[in-house]
């Protein structure tokens, strides 16, 4: 920080981590921590770094910063963006793959769990049981779909290979992307749902993938798939996986994204009880909780502001009409936020 006035607002929580990032990447930038309590001249700000503007940042008001052009999301999902308090000028980027290698190797292990029956063998050692054994699959040889194929989803095609499993991908077009096998366009959903013995959902929460697995997506999968979901809960009906997961004992499905998520009280629920059923394995959307994640995710996001002040073109600008009235949604999606996780 300097006393010129700011080019860069960081609306995060103060850190050395942050002091030393930022100096390091972006050297010749003058910037300053947003602090609502102590009113500044913010007419200088050309980008933000933000993180929570929801919740610790609520009162922010862009009309103060009217110079703003560019707004850097540290984590990727942008469903609870809040796009309505800036103007539709100002761009606006996910922090695309920020978190990818700690969301694939949390997606693999969760399909690891499922497939494995961890819950059965968690019960067989209380009891002091060695057989039967639980009902087990194996990611080996299996094919596996990864629905939005895009950089956590080539991490976890890579992830699988030494299971000599073969990655199928699913993303907007049916463009061929390194690391898969075959790739289907999101047109053809149902039909690259049926191909997978495991599932893995990577997809944005967007108004073309809200709850597009349902009970017709779910009856096309196969009897025993495994449904991993890293991505976002919205993208599927949430009463439709209940009752398929009820009504199909040998359908496995593991989460670790959820429908309802109230990151100030650090609560989760949903409409149905998921943690009741045998089939059902949850983590509490705990993907990218490491120092090293955030740090990773801190730098990712520094190097494309650098990139806007360098020649104005910063990667992974969104089209905000791609989310409008998701935030609203929350009767039958809950507030998700932004990445952890993806």
């Amino acid at each position: 920080m300097s006393d010129t006035p700011p080019a860069l607002l960081v609306a995060l929580p103060k850190s050395e981590q942050i002091d030393a990032l930022v100096k390091e990447i972006l050297p010749d930038t003058p910037w300053a921590y947003l602090d609502l309590n102590r009113p500044a001249d913010w007419r200088s700000v050309r980008a933000m770094l933000v993180e929570d503007l929801r919740h610790e940042f609520a009162s922010f008001d862009s009309r103060t910063t009217p110079g703003l052009q560019f707004v850097q999301e540290i984590w990727t999902g942008l469903d609870r963006f809040p796009f309505e308090r800036f103007p539709a000028s100002v761009a606006v980027a996910g922090n695309v793959g920020g978190f990818a290698p700690y969301v694939a190797e949390h997606a693999i292990a969760l399909a690891l769990s499922a497939a494995r029956d961890f819950h059965t063998a968690q019960v067989m050692i209380g009891a002091g049981r060695l057989r039967p054994s639980p009902h087990e699959r194996s990611l080996v040889g299996a094919t596996a779909v990864v629905l939005g194929y895009g950089v956590i989803g080539r991490a976890i095609a890579e992830r699988l290979a030494p299971f000599e499993a073969r990655a199928v991908g699913l993303n907007r077009t049916g463009t061929p992307a390194r690391g898969a096998a075959e790739m289907f366009p999101a047109s053809r959903l149902t039909e690259a749902l049926r191909a997978g013995s495991f599932v893995f959902d990577v997809r944005p929460l967007t108004r073309a993938t809200v709850a597009t697995i349902g009970k017709a997506e779910l009856a096309a999968m196969q009897p025993t798939a495994v449904l991993v979901n890293v991505g976002r809960a919205g993208t599927v009906d949430q009463t439709a996986l209940y009752e398929h997961l009820r009504t199909h004992p040998e359908f496995r499905a593991a989460f670790d994204v959820w429908w309802e998520e109230d990151h100030v009280r650090g609560t989760i629920t949903s409409h149905h009880p998921f943690a009741r059923l045998p089939n059902f394995y949850g983590t509490p959307h705990c993907a990218d909780a490491f120092a090293a994640a955030k740090r990773r995710a801190l730098r990712m996001a520094l190097d494309n502001l650098a990139r806007f002040f360098r020649d104005g073109r910063p990667q992974f600008v969104v089209d905000r009409a791609e989310y409008e009235g998701i935030s609203q949604r929350e009767d039958s999606l809950g507030p998700t936020p932004g990445e952890p996780g993806s």
